[in-house]
């Protein structure tokens, strides 16, 4: 019993990590970054894989950036960092998520950060079913805890205890939880679980009871509700008493008859009417669950039961005929089965997991009852129950999504070439028009920006060394050379310095000095100003050479450079096509096996039933027809009785005549079981 509590509890303890695992990311700030937005859109959508590829992406081009501060993701790095493994590990990458926590958990980050690093580490340790390193993780949590996920933590912290055998630290922590709205039902039956791991069998079945009668519009309760109930009902009936039988009647009759428990508790609640000896009223329950689905193992059970049931009531005619069909049914049960495992190993089943329609479908577990009644999806509600073909289905799933993703990535190549190629052909004619005025203009702007170098360097020296005639105007310097020409002709011509010709020369070249001299520092500030203009306009001819240089290196990057990442990229993913190819392969035929060792376990105990139904109707034919000769001869024997001379013939001792009757009932009653009771072998 200690085993299947484990087992149970575990089961419990997974649904509870999966409800958990829907808020993988949290946002703990106002959103800054546009593209940071896109990666929670997706991964909101439980899109893992392109949330995953785009925040690697953004990460390694935030960690190239010359100035990364620039960038409005880096308000969302640490968040960022630690979404790394959140992400991964909701996409069940689970090796590269714990190296993502624990490099978050290595990291000088706030205790808080810290805290909630540490418990999403031990989660994914629980999960891998490491409880060693999981309950090392969760003890690594000191100081404030985050407050989303302070209840999250102390479950986990429970769970991971009973999981180590730490039951009495367990059921501690779990006291102290109950009452608590989030967890409701969850809290009361793990806690009962523990109870019973630490052998407190009256303090266990009194949480279980509390839990039995909770009242909630939550499925999830009343379905914890249902299986307390029933947990509590079975173990009265396996005690056998008949005060446990009154309490296990009650317990059976609390479970709701639309609940996923409900098969399970109407089959009990016969067993229990039986071990009373009240065969009629264990009729009232299976002949209700004999009508329900035929493929459910409790169903199946009952349509052995109930004609049992008729056979302790001395009903062998209806029983009989109850066992033919319970033989129809298994007969044509056991053709489909074989149907399904044919269509297992042709393939179709690995395709109906894979099709369109589920792959569009967010809910397509919770829509899988939907599917077309075919060989391939019969029973794959059923299969997936166990939770090793679950985890083996989503890989199958992931891989085949992943196939598409390289698929559309190949094309998406092809694409890329062809626009690459487009540029080329649009901006090839154009480049060396564009050039040869680009020259034009280069050779244009170096010549005005060496005079504009030289007009510098004058104006500068003009500052240390006062030179008037360097800012004389053109007329002015025209003037002068005049003036200096005509007074060399004068010297030449011997004119007397005396002359009115000389006097007049003289003058006017003192009257161009006088203005020279004397207009020199407005001059000199108004060919700075000048200058500064200058440079403006200098300015703005770098920035439209720039301009031109980034444009024309846009255009020709646009197009050059890509043939040989693109190969490569291609090699990459074709050979990665090929792997996977091979993985999903693999993957396929773990499932087709899971799923046809699973319905050839139903074969068998099918083909079990048929077996024991079959001695079971040969019996029953014989009874009856036993039953019906010892009628006969009664009724024979008092229509002799009734003639003349009958006094003649001795009658029968009513004493023997009750020691056959009562061997003939104690042989019907020592024969007849119950399917459940019958062995192997009849």
């Amino acid at each position: 019993m200690t085993g299947n509590l484990r087992h149970t509890l575990t089961g419990i303890l997974c649904l509870l990590l999966s409800a958990l695992a829907q808020s993988a990311l949290r946002p703990h700030q106002e959103l800054r970054d546009i593209f940071y937005g896109e990666i929670l859109y997706y991964a909101y959508q439980q899109d893992y894989f392109e949330a995953i590829a785009h925040l690697d992406n953004e990460l390694s081009q935030f960690y190239a950036l010359d100035e990364p501060e620039r960038d409005p993701f880096h308000w969302h790095l640490g968040q960022a960092e630690f979404a790394v493994g959140e992400l991964e590990l909701s996409y069940r990458m689970n090796l590269r998520a714990g190296k993502a926590i624990e490099a978050v958990l290595a990291a000088n980050v706030a205790p808080a950060e810290r805290n909630d690093a540490a418990y999403r580490l031990a989660r994914l340790y629980y999960r891998k079913q490491d409880y060693v390193n999981a309950l090392y993780a969760i003890e690594r949590i000191e100081g404030e805890i985050p407050e989303a996920i302070q209840n999250d933590a102390a479950m986990l912290r429970a769970q991971i205890d009973v999981a180590v055998g730490k039951f009495s630290d367990a059921i501690q922590i779990l006291e102290k939880m109950r009452g608590d709205d989030e967890y409701r039902g969850y809290v009361e039956y793990n806690l009962a679980m523990a109870l019973l791991q630490n052998g407190e069998t009256d303090r266990a079945l009194a949480v279980l009871d509390e839990l039995g009668q909770f009242s909630s519009d939550d499925e999830a309760v009343l379905a914890l509700k249902d299986k307390a109930n029933l947990k509590l009902a079975y173990y009265y009936l396996e005690k056998g008493a008949s005060t446990d039988m009154t309490k296990a009647r009650q317990f059976f009759s609390r479970v709701r008859l639309d609940g996923p428990f409900s098969n399970r508790a109407l089959l009990g609640a016969g067993w229990v009417e039986v071990a009373s000896k009240r065969y009629d009223r264990a009729l009232v329950p299976w002949s209700l669950l004999h009508k329900r689905e035929q493929t459910n193992a409790s169903v199946q059970e009952a349509m052995m039961a109930v004609p049992f049931a008729y056979s302790k009531l001395n009903v062998h005619g209806k029983a009989a005929i109850m066992y033919g069909k319970a033989m129809e049914v298994f007969g044509a049960e056991i053709d489909r089965l074989d149907a399904s495992i044919k269509s297992i190993r042709e393939g179709k089943f690995l395709t109906a997991l894979v099709s369109k329609q589920a792959e569009k479908d967010p809910n397509w577990v919770v829509n899988l009852r939907k599917l077309p009644d075919a060989p391939e999806t019969r029973y794959l509600l059923e299969l997936m129950a166990a939770n090793d073909f679950q985890e083996s289905l989503q890989n199958y799933r992931d891989l085949a999504s992943l196939r598409q993703y390289l698929t559309r990535w190949l094309h998406n190549l092809d694409v890329f070439e062809e626009i690459i190629e487009l540029r080329r052909r649009y901006y090839e004619p154009l480049l060396p028009v564009i050039e040869k005025q680009f020259k034009k203009l280069d050779s244009r702007m170096r010549l005005r920006i060496e005079q504009r170098d030289r007009l510098n360097e004058r104006i500068r020296s003009l500052l240390i060394l006062r030179r008037p005639e360097y800012l004389a105007t053109a007329d002015e310097r025209a003037a002068m050379d005049r003036l200096k020409k005509m007074q060399a002709e004068l010297d030449a011509a011997k004119i007397p310095a005396n002359s009115e010709t000389r006097y007049r020369v003289e003058r006017l070249m003192g009257l161009l000095n006088w203005r020279v001299n004397t207009e020199f520092d407005a001059r000199l500030t108004e060919a700075y100003k000048n200058l500064q203009d200058l440079d403006g306009v200098i300015d703005d001819l770098n920035k439209q050479y720039r301009s031109f240089v980034r444009t024309r290196q846009a255009a020709t990057q646009s197009y050059e450079g890509y043939t040989v990442p693109i190969q490569q990229l291609r090699t990459r993913l074709r050979t990665t096509a090929a792997r996977l190819k091979t993985i999903m392969a693999r993957q396929g035929r773990v499932l087709e096996k899971l799923a046809i060792n699973e319905l050839d376990k139903r074969r068998q105990r099918l083909e079990d039933y048929q077996i024991k139904a079959r001695f079971a109707l040969a019996e029953s034919y014989d009874r009856a027809t036993k039953a019906q000769e010892k009628k006969l001869l009664q009724e024979s024997a008092k229509k002799a009785a009734s003639k003349p001379g009958a006094a003649n013939f001795p009658a029968q001792p009513q004493s023997q005549q009750g020691n056959n009757e009562n061997n003939s009932n104690n042989e019907a009653d020592g024969n007849a079981t119950p399917a459940s009771e019958q062995g192997a072998t009849p």
